[in-house]
This record gives C-alpha cells, structure tokens and sequence, in this order.
C-alpha cells in the first residue's frame, strides 16, 4: 500500500492482538502466534493515536501538532510504521467511513 493510500484507511488492532503500555515502551501482544512486540514510547503513542483516529492522516495531523514536526514527516513515518505492524498481522485496514 502506497503511503498516500495508508492515509486515506483507517487501522486498527485485530480482536486478536492486545498492547499494554510501559513507562519506558509498550509490549503488543499478537495471541494468534504468541509473538511479543516491543515499541518505544513514541511507536507507543503512535499506536494509541491510531487506535482512536479516524484515519492515518488524522493520526499524522495530531501527533505532528504533538511533537512540533511537519506533518509531511510524521505521515511518512505513520505510514511506515503501520506497514511494519500489518505485516506482523498487528493492525487491520479498515475503510475510512464518510
């Protein structure tokens, strides 16, 4: 998926994977394979961001204004995090509902 397609989904965890977050990183959880995953506090924010926006791009908008960066940048790195995390069967993609 190209990242100008990424921004205009929306991403979710499956049923099948949980996250607990950690001062120092948040570990996710995939119970399908038991495969632990470790994310540093800002792939931890980023995860929560994800779970409630109601697009990528929408994600990207708020953790840009969050972290004082272009949103140009921080969509780029959304949308290569989300890819690493649908690989792992960590995210689904969902329509964007209008």
């Amino acid at each position: 998926m190209s990242p100008q397609q990424m921004h205009a989904v929306r991403v979710r965890e499956p049923q099948h994977v949980v996250h607990r977050e950690f001062p120092s990183e948040t570990v996710v959880l995939n119970l399908e394979t038991g495969a632990y995953h470790g994310l540093n506090p800002t792939g931890g924010r980023m995860l929560e961001e994800l779970n409630r926006a109601s697009s990528v791009a929408a994600a990207a908008a708020t953790l840009a204004t969050a972290y004082d960066q272009p949103v140009e940048v921080v969509e780029r790195d959304v949308s290569v995090f989300c890819t690493g995390l649908i690989e792992r069967g960590l995210l689904t993609v969902e329509p964007v509902v209008r």
